[in-house]
């Protein structure tokens, strides 16, 4: 009996040291990047969300754990604390709360603090990564019917829309620093909803550039300038959308490439702007995509989109476009009639 009471005593003591220290960084950073304006963030026990997930017996996509929350669908990030700091976490759920406004955020409903790292809650997307509908390789796998362009293109536009607004919404830009497949999740009427803002950093007032997160290298994929400085700029941003931009068009993941006759040194990216050169639309994009009826309508609009991303991808970032203008390309493209 007193055993048990001696670890349940220690156990209060530890969620309470947990809380404390959590509630400070979120408190800090929520002064720091809201300007001191209400944001409403729920706080659940650690208690209410083990029973909310049914312990944990349902993951989802990385660490998201299905669960019901008073009679909604949620998802319930619960990383492994030891690889994820409860900094990152706090970050991730205060930037998407300052972007909840936008339908292509996934929304936070709230967090718990009692644990080491931080767990959040967010809005529920049924449809799961862009990455599982458009990846060659996910698709076969899964045995889904692709994604059709028109859709991929909308999404692409979409997801551009929301970095141009981290971008120019606030008082100083706000760098996603994470844009890839696998930080767009899909409701059940595959809008998109951007995630995964535990690296985002604002840029400090009168300065061009910031210093980002020491662990986004292990992390993400990062520009040449950002591999070489350390630093951060809006456009390296544009370059990883143009990353994205191009996964869409050939269906490939930059990581691993399954289709394409691309060399192990190599990446999706140099590829298409060496390799690439030269060659007919038809041997570049995805098979998915040329089975569609879409005539020269469709061949102009996938070069379009082509040549947007080897721009987005040029290695000089002043050479790469603004998100704002990437936004207005892409609607014009979308909206194209021959």
């Amino acid at each position: 009996m007193r055993s048990w009471l001696r670890d349940h005593f220690f156990e209060r003591k530890k969620r309470e040291r947990a809380f404390l220290e959590n509630g400070s960084i979120l408190l800090e950073k929520l002064i720091v990047s809201c300007n001191a304006k209400p944001i409403p963030i729920r706080t659940f026990s650690a208690q209410e969300l083990r029973q909310a997930t049914d312990n944990y017996a349902n993951e989802q996509y990385l660490y998201r754990y299905k669960g019901s929350l008073e009679g909604r669908m949620v998802f319930v990030n619960r990383p492994p604390y030891k690889q994820v700091p409860a900094d990152i976490m706090i970050n991730d759920l205060v930037i998407s709360a300052q972007m909840s406004g936008h339908s292509n955020v996934l929304k936070p409903i709230g967090c718990c603090l009692e644990t080491p790292s931080p767990i959040t809650v967010h809005e529920f997307a049924a449809n799961g990564f862009l990455a599982d509908q458009v990846y060659v390789s996910n698709v076969a796998e899964r045995k889904l019917q692709p994604m059709a362009w028109g859709s991929r293109l909308k999404i692409a536009r979409q997801i551009a829309h929301v970095i141009s607004y981290l971008h120019t919404a606030f008082s100083r830009p706000v760098l996603h620093m994470g844009i890839h497949m696998r930080s767009i999740l899909l409701d059940e009427c595959d809008v998109p909803k951007l995630i995964n803002f535990f690296f985002s950093v604002s840029i400090p007032e009168g300065e061009t550039d910031v210093e980002a997160h020491e662990k986004i290298q292990n992390w993400f994929s990062t520009t040449p300038e950002f591999k070489a400085s350390g630093k951060a700029t809006e456009k390296t941003d544009v370059y990883n959308f143009g990353q994205l931009l191009l996964e869409l068009l050939t269906g490939e993941n930059s990581f691993r490439i399954t289709r394409l006759p691309i060399g192990e040194d190599s990446s999706l990216v140099a590829y298409m702007h060496n390799s690439a050169q030269g060659r007919s639309i038809n041997e570049i994009v995805d098979p998915a995509i040329l089975a569609e009826e879409g005539g020269v309508s469709l061949d102009q609009q996938l070069q379009a989109v082509l040549e947007l991303a080897l721009t987005c991808t040029e290695e000089d970032p002043h050479r790469r476009p603004t998100m704002v203008d990437v936004t207005k390309e892409l609607r014009r493209i979308e909206r194209f009639v021959p």
